[in-house]
């Protein structure tokens, strides 16, 4: 029994847990105009998903429990974020619209992930893997970079929103939310293409 609750409860599945419980702290934050604040626990928060994936490697921690949860915190913190910033930059009139998270934007994010989502399950269901790959973990730091430049612009706009924002943050939203959007998409189509002999099945596979 010790060496399940051992397994269970590791210290990758304890930032996991962690990671999710800063989520909502965010979300609460966000509507409440505390952006500083929420950018802060942002990138606590998303720092927690490179350490318990690179602890659960390193002392070979690995669980069925992590495999499930780590994406699942990964996916409720993106996601959640994405449609909090969406609402509330389409409120401000300071950011114009190629330059902001806009709802279609949260669609789209969101709509990959539980597209995503129900591949895993298909292919693990199969007896396949469905580990990482690149393109997903870029579409992840795009994603992150966005979000975080976004708090920053709305916490300035805040302050004084008769300033321009400063132009290195301006482009940098602009570069990151377009490079999120087109990584979201490539990252699904990749995953598509992974797994279409499932999707679709094929003649051998119906016979057999």
């Amino acid at each position: 029994m010790s060496q399940i609750h051992h397994d269970v409860f590791n210290v990758p599945n304890k930032l996991s847990a962690a990671r999710l419980a800063l989520s909502f702290l965010v979300f609460v934050l966000i509507p409440l105009e505390f952006y500083w604040a929420a950018m802060v626990i942002f990138v606590i928060a998303a720092g927690t998903d490179w350490v318990d994936g690179w602890w659960a490697r390193k002392y070979d921690q690995v669980t069925q429990l992590g495999r499930i949860l780590d994406p699942f915190c990964d996916k409720i913190l993106i996601c959640g974020i994405y449609i909090l910033l969406a609402v509330e930059m389409e409120q401000s009139t300071a950011f114009p619209w190629y330059a902001k998270i806009a709802g279609w934007m949260a669609v789209v994010v969101v709509g990959r992930e539980l597209l995503v989502t129900v591949i895993r399950s298909l292919i693990e269901g199969s007896g396949g893997d469905f580990s990482a790959k690149m393109a997903g973990k870029l579409k992840m730091w795009f994603q992150c970079i966005a979000v975080g430049s976004c708090l920053v612009a709305l916490a300035l706009n805040q302050q004084n929103s008769e300033i321009s924002l400063p132009t290195w943050l301006f482009l940098t939203i602009v570069i990151s939310v377009w490079l999120s959007v087109g990584s979201t998409l490539h990252s699904g189509w990749l995953y598509i293409v992974g797994a279409r002999d499932i999707i679709v099945g094929t003649p051998e596979q119906t016979d057999v």
